[in-house]
């Protein structure tokens, strides 16, 4: 045999030696643990602290895609989110504490300023999803989306009157020469 169709024939063998698992076997046997899966478990307080972390001081900077217009090269977004904090779980609001205050900075006309938005953030697992449905956001409109948030990337789809799409990109650290903003929590 050449090398190749002995490289071929290799590859066939262990293929066919591996289907002879049968399905219940393989659904018996435990799953190992994949490879580089090596980070511990947090639990529920310590993911929501990373994410109050992760979220605080940051600058969401990516693309977002329109499906009304197909053809159209993705746009460019930033959004820049001042600080977040968890709502009290006792809030009563029923939403079984999953409330979150976003202070969003916006721009509004000429005017800089600081918005606060409470936010559903629903967990995947260990991954935050900030989940909004049919929210009005003063002076923008009123807006649907999932946004999964993972280290320091983020993508999902959104829905805003008569468009919608995806939107993704990473999370960076805030300069510290931002404009100075008003605060409307105040």
């Amino acid at each position: 045999m050449t090398p190749s169709i002995r490289t071929i024939a290799i590859v066939v063998l262990f293929v066919c030696a591996s289907a002879t698992t049968t399905p219940a076997a393989a659904a018996a046997a435990p799953a190992a643990p994949a490879a580089g899966a090596t980070q511990p478990i947090l639990d529920q307080a310590a993911l929501e602290k990373r994410f109050e972390r992760t979220m605080s001081g940051a600058v969401l900077i990516g693309r977002f895609s329109d499906a009304a217009r197909p053809d159209a090269q993705p746009k460019e977004d930033r959004y820049t989110i001042q600080r977040v904090s968890k709502i009290a779980d006792d809030d009563g609001g029923g939403d079984g504490g999953d409330r979150w205050l976003f202070i969003c900075r916006m721009q509004l006309g000429r005017n800089d300023i600081s918005v606060p938005l409470s936010i559903p953030v629903k967990w995947a697992g260990d991954t935050p999803v900030i989940s909004v449905t049919d929210m009005t956001i003063p002076g923008m409109g009123t807006y649907t989306a999932r946004v999964m948030i993972y280290d320091d990337q983020y993508a999902g789809t959104w829905r805003g009157g008569e468009h919608g799409g995806h939107l993704w990109g990473r999370i960076e650290r805030a300069s510290t020469t931002q404009p100075t903003t008003r605060d409307l929590t105040r």
